[in-house]
């Protein structure tokens, strides 16, 4: 697509030209009285950002780690699930929890049910592209009715005496970006922070995000904002910060297995120099801790289980990985799991004292 057709494609985020950043790419970000110790976050992620993975997250460099998504749905209160995520018990704060719905009053139940459990900020989510969360009108599906947004965003900052913060996307489809619409609203309803993932809900996670619409949207409002969407190296992070205006950058995907990329980032951004590869010992320690408080926060069963895709994570483009992660599945004992990890790790030391990623055997 050349450059006229995707101006004239982009209809929405035209109502402003988007302007590029000459920014200092500083580390500070603040949300409501909470001053994050940088601008770094993670994202809320469906069946990974559970207590665990949030408290690795922030240990090794992250300013604040977003809880998966909570519904709005009351008789899910007494669930199992819904229990374990609002569970923040030893968390860094400040405990930020993400949930999800499209009555008012149900959500804002849902954020002062959440604020009485421990938490510090509520994130709404408007940028979920599941289609079960879509086809109830919830997630990425409230870009399309913009009063109804407001009437929910004013019904949950009205509940609660907590900063509330928004994730979004860039609107429902190519033909329906509102991002800079949604962002007023947002603003006039006491949002104190918008998250924008860089995509419609139409594109999923495909194709290149849109940073000029978050740079358009940047300029457009004056709450901070939090730039999303193919993150992934501390290249990338400077790129996005200046090529945006944003205040922070949401991660998701890119830290599954890899937490210690918040402290190469915050390293890179503050010397402009990268750290040298990270130990194998340091990392199987690592691993092996996140793989006992998966147990504990779990329970043995259903923890050995949570513990395999994070396992795959951390070993991905490791040399003899694949044969080890199909291993590893098979696997139904919490010993045999710990021996696998603990011989996968000898073997990656033999190759050198730091960890060494083959692209080829990255898939």
């Amino acid at each position: 697509m050349n450059d006229e057709a995707y101006r004239q494609d982009r209809r929405g985020v035209n109502e402003h030209a988007t302007p590029r950043f000459a920014r200092k790419t500083d580390l500070e970000m603040r949300i409501g009285p909470y001053q994050l110790k940088n601008n770094l976050i993670v994202a809320p992620m469906a069946g990974v950002t559970d207590r665990p993975f949030r408290m690795l997250c922030k240990r090794m460099g992250a300013g604040m780690a977003v809880s998966e998504m909570v519904s709005s749905n009351s008789l899910l209160y007494g669930s199992e699930k819904t229990k374990r995520r609002a569970n923040h018990e030893g968390e860094v704060d400040p405990i930020s929890v993400q949930i999800v719905g499209a009555d008012p009053d149900m959500l804002a139940q849902a954020a002062q049910y959440n604020v009485d459990n421990g938490a510090q900020i509520i994130d709404i989510n408007m940028g979920c592209p599941a289609k079960k969360i879509c086809n109830v009108m919830a997630g990425s599906a409230l870009l399309q009715n913009e009063p109804l947004v407001a009437q929910l965003l004013e019904a949950v900052v009205g509940a609660v005496n907590v900063p509330v913060t928004l994730k979004i996307r860039t609107g429902w489809d190519k033909a329906n970006r509102n991002a800079i619409r949604i962002a007023r609203i947002a603003e006039a309803s006491g949002i104190q922070a918008l998250a924008i993932h860089g995509r419609t809900r139409a594109c999923a996670y495909t194709g290149d995000a849109e940073y000029d619409t978050i740079a358009a949207v940047k300029a457009s409002v004056g709450i901070p904002i939090i730039a999303n969407g193919d993150i992934t190296t501390p290249e990338k992070v400077k790129f996005v910060l200046e090529q945006t205006g944003a205040d922070a950058v949401m991660i998701g995907r890119a830290a599954q297995g890899r937490p210690w990329l918040f402290r190469e980032i915050s390293h890179f951004l503050s010397t402009g120099q990268h750290l040298p590869a990270p130990q194998v010992g340091e990392i199987h320690r690592v691993l092996v801790a996140h793989v006992h408080e998966l147990y504990g926060f779990y329970g043995e069963h259903t923890g050995l289980r949570v513990a395999r895709k994070h396992i795959s994570w951390y070993t991905k483009g490791l040399a003899g990985s694949a044969h080890f992660r199909h291993h590893m599945n098979q696997l139904e004992s919490p010993g045999e799991q710990l021996a696998a990890v603990d011989e996968f790790f000898a073997e990656q030391a033999q190759r050198g004292a730091q960890l060494h990623y083959l692209e080829e055997l990255a898939a």
